[in-house]
């Protein structure tokens, strides 16, 4: 009988083959082999977004207390751009994913340029509000004069500079979808690499280039992600992956179009939920003044470095479902679900651990003022303790997106942030006078009910009968 175990040469092996890319049929054979083909060079994307998060976050600390709470902000505002991206990205990523399952490349070729118009069109418009209002929306968030005069500079140019967020995303998702999650991979090592090498140069100021403190985190984020782009462009255009794109399907293919916005919607509509009530959060939070701001500004970012390994699982999920459903393999989209949900919770479950038992000297790495560290390791905690549900809430959402249906987790979002987690928040930290953990305990609770739901409607089955 044959052993299940994998010997650390095949484990090597293994991964060798996805971090080149060198697989790409996930519609038959092992399902665990599929899951982990498409979740490494995922994950070592997202680990390495995150990686970079933490180096920013770092480098910004030594500025100043509200340099730290201006990008807590200003990200609490661009994470509406980041909405309308994932929400195409999804669309991208399924219709996608679908005609690759058909043997469809040609109409996979078509479906990436319509996105990366739409994409190109809706950042334009962005840009715009973000170079006019950046001391606006600082003020609207509730930052107090003195963080608006020394922060509004980050804001202008990461919102002015939003295209190259939003290609990013877009492109990325399409190379996901194609099953070339590699190519993907090595687009962000390449951002965030040289993100990691320009922060310092650009903040603190190195030969020619003048300090130009926290506006300076925006300059080199922007310059790292613009040069990964282009890095995305040539390999679209000269066919490096799956999807090829030539200069004759540079049109605007109406009908593509239409389909991939009627499916983006529900995205953009489930993010724009989930992203405008994390804006409501820090506006409560901002009532507790910078240095709590800051320990929650922190804690989120050392979170996000563990919670984006799990989105790279849940992405191949996306991918499994839609790939699998456009082969007419419904039950292996199932079980494809299943299989990475378990995997996220074992990970999931360890991470909590660390943060349950460690939070406070991971958030004096980044600061070490007394109510900066109290605030952010209570908040570490507060959410680790929810982590084994998140895992799973995230696997099952990213499969209705996978498979096209973008409504049953817009409703879901809805229900769980909106009616239940703002209202939740207002009551315990403002209306009952809890302070902070009021709010660490509504993202939670919400994260737990939204497991919950996600996984009593994904039984129900009817997102295997959605048509994309």
């Amino acid at each position: 009988m044959q052993s299940n175990k994998i010997t650390l040469k095949q484990f090597l092996k293994y991964f060798k083959i996805a971090v080149t890319g060198k697989e790409q049929e996930f519609t038959s054979g092992s399902i665990r082999r599929a899951v982990f083909m498409l979740s490494i060079p995922m994950i070592l994307e997202m680990l390495m977004e995150s990686i970079f998060a933490l180096v920013d976050i770092l480098y910004v600390s030594k500025v100043s207390v509200n340099a730290v709470a201006t990008i807590g902000l200003t990200e609490s505002v661009i994470t509406l751009v980041y909405a309308v991206a994932i929400g195409l990205s999804m669309a991208a990523t399924a219709v996608v994913a679908r005609r690759v399952g058909e043997k469809d490349i040609k109409g996979a070729s078509q479906a990436a340029v319509q996105v990366i118009i739409l994409g190109i069109a809706v950042s334009i418009l962005i840009s715009g509000i973000g170079i006019l209002y950046p001391k606006e929306i600082l003020q609207l968030m509730g930052a107090e004069p003195d963080l608006i005069a020394e922060g509004y500079g980050y804001t202008q140019v990461l919102l002015g500079g939003n295209i190259t967020i939003m290609l990013l995303f877009l492109i990325n998702a399409i190379f996901r979808g194609a099953g070339n999650a590699s190519v993907a991979m090595w687009t962000l090592i390449l951002s965030n690499g040289l993100n990691i090498i320009l922060d310092p140069m650009f903040i603190f100021g190195f030969g020619p280039i003048p300090a130009f403190g926290v506006e300076g985190a925006a300059i080199a984020t922007t310059i790292g992600r613009g040069t990964a782009v282009l890095f995305q462009l040539v390999i679209l255009f000269y066919g490096y992956s799956k999807i090829k794109i030539g200069i004759k399907d540079l049109v605007v293919r109406i009908g593509v179009m239409f389909n991939l916005i009627k499916v983006s919607l529900g995205g953009i509509g489930q993010f724009l939920i989930g992203t405008s009530s994390w804006v409501f959060l820090m506006r409560i939070m901002s009532e507790f003044g910078s240095e709590v701001l800051a320990g929650y500004t922190i804690a989120i970012r050392v979170m996000m470095f563990t919670l984006m390994p799990a989105w790279g699982m849940s992405n191949a999920a996306a991918t499994l479902v839609g790939q699998n459903l456009g082969a007419q393999k419904p039950d292996r989209a199932e079980q494809s679900v299943w299989k990475t949900g378990r995997y996220t919770a074992y990970f999931m479950g360890l991470v909590s651990l660390v943060y349950l038992v460690f939070a406070t000297h991971i958030i004096e790495l980044f600061n070490t003022q007394p109510d900066v560290v109290k605030y952010g390791s209570l908040c570490l905690r507060v959410l680790a303790a929810g982590y084994i549900f998140y895992a799973y809430g995230m696997v099952v959402i990213q499969s209705f997106n996978g498979a096209g249906d973008t409504k049953t987790p817009t409703y879901i979002n809805f229900v769980c942030f909106w009616l239940f987690q703002l209202p939740f928040a207002y009551l315990t930290a403002i209306t009952l006078d809890f302070g902070p953990i009021g709010v660490f305990a509504s993202i939670t609770a919400a994260e737990v009910l939204i497991a919950i739901i996600g996984i009593i409607w994904f039984k129900k089955g009817k997102w295997k009968l959605v048509k994309v």
